[in-house]
């Protein structure tokens, strides 16, 4: 069956839809809301399962890739939860050590998604450590409606502890050069800018349609910033202005990219909402940026 895309999609149940998995409403009111574009025999749940994540079909990099090796491990994190779950990744034939990269998910735990997305990391020659957020709840349930609503129970500031001690983890690390970024996509973007701030010496930070940090954080921040913003986006995109003016008044180094026609998302490939133009280009200015700033 092909894949469907935004462009198959209404925007006004993109929008819909974007609200229900951000928690603004209820699955039964995104139900309700659906049932007029329910047309043909389909159903407002069907509708809500296309528009779900296809973990397995569009999945990148396997996990048992022989160019890479991948362990499972816990951290320290006393300032957090105490002890985070996490996904390390390297490349298999590394000389000498390597640029960390910590990797920050979106709200719902560390789905199949990020875990490619580390991979990919490490296929481009990083040392890149996924922490699962949710390991205080149980971790990623393998339920995306299950793990937002784990992942609402738990106290941003602690988690915003997990990712800084990851990072210090992949700063420590022995095969870590000790050059260290963070990259994380929609709230995960949020914590990426968070951790600029939490972190004097973190070397860049890439966020994904990410919240910005408040406005009286932002002269804390020393790390390059690389942001990417989707056209279509005006729920995260309204906190932009803002963010901009605190960046130049305080000098912050950052670029910023707006992709036209893109939905928040747009970098997600399981889902509709992927845009493949917006994606690759994001991507390679992704790892552009990281080689720059962490090598």
């Amino acid at each position: 069956m092909e894949r469907k895309k935004a462009s198959d999609f209404d925007q006004e149940l993109l929008n819909l839809f974007d609200r229900y998995v951000h928690g603004i409403i209820s699955r039964r009111e995104f139900l309700e809301g659906a049932r007029k574009f329910a047309v043909g025999g389909l159903s407002a749940a069907a509708i809500l399962e296309s528009l779900n994540p296809k973990y397995v079909e569009a999945q990148q990099i396997a996990k048992d890739d022989e160019r890479l090796k991948t362990e499972s491990l816990n951290y320290s994190s006393p300032e957090g939860y105490g002890t985070i779950r996490a996904y390390l990744v390297r490349p298999a034939n590394a000389r000498g050590k390597l640029p960390g990269i910590v990797v920050i998910h979106e709200n719902r735990g560390l789905t199949p998604h990020i875990g490619d997305i580390a991979r990919r990391l490490g296929i481009a020659g990083f040392l890149a450590l996924a922490p699962d957020g949710l390991t205080p709840v149980g971790g990623y349930p393998g339920d995306d409606d299950a793990g937002r609503e784990l992942q609402s129970r738990l106290d941003g500031n602690k988690m915003t502890e997990d990712f800084v001690a990851a990072a210090g983890y992949l700063k420590s690390h022995p095969e870590c050069t000790g050059k260290v970024g963070a990259v994380g996509f929609c709230i995960g973007g949020g914590y990426a800018n968070r951790l600029a701030v939490r972190i004097p010496d973190l070397a860049a930070a890439v966020a994904f349609y990410g919240p910005p940090p408040p406005a009286a954080d932002v002269p804390r921040i020393k790390a390059p910033l690389l942001l990417h913003y989707a056209g279509l986006d005006d729920r995260v995109n309204a906190g932009w202005p803002a963010f901009e003016a605190a960046l130049k008044a305080n000098n912050v180094g950052y670029s910023v990219h707006f992709y036209p026609g893109a939905n928040h998302g747009f970098n997600n490939d399981t889902t509709p909402r992927y845009d493949e133009g917006a994606a690759k280009l994001a991507w390679q200015r992704t790892l552009d940026f990281f080689n720059q700033t962490l090598r």
